[in-house]
């Protein structure tokens, strides 16, 4: 088992299936040591566990733990991708998409989600350059959609 499998099993997560594309795009796109994830919501089995905008449907903490299963789900497509999360050697770039309500401010802080679980799986690793951007919608109705750029080990 390696490190990574190890921090996740102390922290409590089980990573699930891989959620295959909802559309016709690929899950990740490899180039060189970059490897570009499309976006991920808060979807686990096929199912949306959370619908909805931040301000008017959802809580700043429903929108945190949504932004932590699309990165949930992320860490299991690298698994699937590369087999060994060891092989990650940084999250480059984080992009956040909320889906919120005509003065909801909060994104940063439901971003955090995703950024907080980076960190703590893969340490400094998991440090990354972030961008927080509101939205009307989002596919699904889901409140979050998260996309990452990642740096590979050679």
């Amino acid at each position: 088992m390696g490190m990574i499998d190890k921090r996740l099993e102390e922290l409590g997560i089980k990573l699930p299936e891989m959620t295959p594309p909802i559309a016709n795009y690929v899950s990740i796109q490899t180039d060189g040591r970059l490897l570009y994830l499309s976006g991920s919501g808060p979807i686990v089995a096929g199912k949306v566990l959370y619908r909805g905008r931040l301000g008017k449907d959802l809580t700043v903490e429903e929108g945190y733990e949504a932004a932590r299963i699309a990165v949930i789900n992320h860490i299991s497509a690298l698994r699937h991708h590369l087999g060994d999360l060891d092989r990650v050697e940084q999250i480059v770039k984080l992009l956040g998409f909320v889906a919120s309500d005509g003065d909801f401010y909060e994104q940063p802080r439901v971003i955090n989600g995703a950024s907080d679980l980076l960190v703590a799986v893969f340490g400094d690793g998991g440090k990354h350059a972030r961008s927080a951007i509101g939205t009307s919608v989002l596919p699904l109705n889901i409140p979050v959609e998260i996309e990452l750029i990642v740096r590979i080990r050679p």
